[in-house]
């Protein structure tokens, strides 16, 4: 097998959890694929080197959140008007708005608080895993977890009773 066709099993395996994360890192799925693509050239510029790491897939993802961080940084900030909050109260039944609510809250996050978000709870990764996939520290991981949620519960205040399970969780991983 050559280094193309290990290549092409890698992205086969792998892209749909890369386009999932580079999506939740964007909020956009125009810019994900952006993030992706340029991702993949990357990791296939590296490839001869990567194909006989045992994790690849960590360091596309490690490649993900810093390529988007350093993205966000370049990029002029845009202010997002929102409309009127709902009418009614949030509840279990309507994920939907649940989804919308908090997609917004977390592009409201800068990015490596909403890097720290999606690895953590969405990506279910642990504590040493997400630090390890933003190069940081252990302890960066959770105060910035810990700053996130507090903004989340700023943006999205009807999302607070569901925030708090997970600060609570996080005590406790």
């Amino acid at each position: 097998m050559d280094r193309n066709d290990s290549f092409r099993e890698f992205v086969a395996a792998h892209q749909q959890s890369l386009m999932r994360t580079a999506y939740l890192l964007t909020g956009d799925a125009h810019q994900a694929e952006d993030l992706l693509q340029s991702v993949l050239l990357k990791v296939l510029r590296r490839w001869s080197r990567l194909s006989d790491v045992e994790r690849p897939d960590a360091y596309a993802r490690r490649a993900l959140v810093n390529q988007q961080i350093s993205w966000r940084r370049r990029r002029v900030r845009a202010e997002f008007p929102t409309a009127e909050p709902p009418d009614r109260p949030y509840s279990s039944e309507d994920s939907t708005l649940v989804r919308l609510v908090m997609r917004r809250a977390l592009m409201g996050l800068p990015p490596r608080q909403r890097a720290v978000i999606v690895l953590r709870y969405y990506e279910d990764r642990t504590e040493r895993e997400t630090a390890e996939l933003m190069n940081c520290s252990i302890g960066t991981v959770k105060s910035q977890t810990h700053y996130a949620l507090a903004r989340l519960r700023e943006l999205a205040p009807g999302l607070a009773p569901r925030l708090a399970v997970s600060e609570t969780e996080e005590t406790y991983r």
